[in-house]
């Protein structure tokens, strides 16, 4: 009986091969035969002599704004790449571990999704730093490759696809054909950018300073890329740059569309960029069967609606934009072995 026990347990731990998706707001864990099983955000709490990591995830969001002068809360990961390596190593060892558990002799296979325009030696830093905490091997592939493959588009067909993954530090636009991306454009712009230009705005038009979850509260509830209907409102609270008091202000949408406009429309202009760069051929598919939005920036209200007015070319919502880019990372992991050429850019084996 303990024999089958720990059998079953080996069979557990060699099936626990993972893809992650390495947000600069949120981390996405897929393991192989599980689905998604981690969602949480990509923040640590930090004591600032030490170095010590008081917390991670979803505990260490809700400290954000609230923690004393001796802890620090951080986000490692800056515009889709690694700004502080200790901090994203410790983070993914934390994860990792939270999947496999603490058994030594097995280290999982991992895919890492990382933005298009990831240079060299930013590849080199997550590769490293997965292989540090526990990895046996680690893949990259590109995060609107995995966006297209976990959005259903067939990559591997003759024919033009056309992809926007805006996440929370990058907007990663590619076209894809045969397997490979043929035009691509990675924007540091993305959802983070869209709660620094609210908070802006607010300040400029009210000397009102408000926080980044304020600020994110704002665009989830209230804020649009294409203003129609009614009119929303929604009462925020802010530090009076005046008085230095507290004080309430009622927001509205169109005030939200004025505050966004500037990121969205920089994000439309990528887009055109790259449609300018596309081969005639695929630019015809593209008219034909659209553009497709993923990333948790594609829910802004309205924003299909305004990208597909500026470029003339039909705008869909992915399924479940939020969870495309982790859910392509497991699909490349279930085919690792007969994955097409150009899905995987880097491969490191401890």
């Amino acid at each position: 009986m303990l024999a089958e026990e720990v059998k079953r347990e080996v069979m557990l731990n060699l099936a626990n091969d993972i893809g992650i998706d390495l947000g600069t707001t949120n981390i996405l864990v897929y393991v192989k035969g599980k689905g998604i099983v981690i969602r949480e955000p990509s923040v640590a709490v930090v004591e600032k002599e030490t170095g010590k990591i008081v917390a991670i995830g979803e505990e260490a969001r809700q400290m954000i704004g609230r923690t004393p002068g001796n802890i620090l809360a951080v986000r490692p990961l800056q515009d889709g790449v690694i700004a502080n390596y200790d901090v994203t190593e410790i983070m993914l060892k934390f994860f990792i571990k939270k999947v496999c558990g603490n058994n030594r002799f097995f280290r999982p296979t991992v895919v890492i999704c990382v933005p298009a325009g990831v240079t060299s030696v930013e590849r080199r830093a997550v590769l490293e730093a997965a292989m540090e905490a526990g990895a046996k091997k680690v893949h990259l592939i590109e995060e609107p490759m995995a966006a297209a493959i976990g959005a259903g588009l067939n990559i591997t067909e003759p024919s033009g696809s056309m992809v926007v993954d805006i996440g929370g530090g990058t907007s990663d636009i590619a076209v894809i054909s045969l397997g490979g991306v043929v035009v691509s454009e990675c924007l540091r712009i993305g959802g983070d950018k869209f709660d620094d230009a609210i908070i802006r705005y607010i300040k400029k038009m009210y000397n009102l300073m408000i926080g980044e979850r304020t600020a994110e509260e704002i665009k989830i509830n209230i804020g649009t890329a294409y203003p129609e209907g009614d009119q929303r409102e929604m009462e925020i609270k802010g530090r009076d740059l005046v008085t230095g008091l507290p004080r309430n202000l009622a927001f509205t949408s169109t005030e939200a569309f004025h505050a966004l406009s500037e990121p969205i429309m920089a994000i439309i202009d990528g887009v055109k960029s790259v449609l300018e760069r596309t081969p005639p051929e695929l630019a015809a598919d593209i008219m034909d069967k659209g553009i497709v939005m993923t990333g948790g920036g594609s829910l802004l209200h309205g924003f299909d609606k305004i990208m597909s007015a500026e470029t003339g070319i039909p705008v869909y919502l992915a399924e479940d934009p939020l969870t495309c880019v982790v859910m392509g990372s497991g699909k490349v992991l279930d085919g690792i072995q007969g994955i097409a050429n150009g899905v995987i850019i880097a491969t490191k084996t401890g």
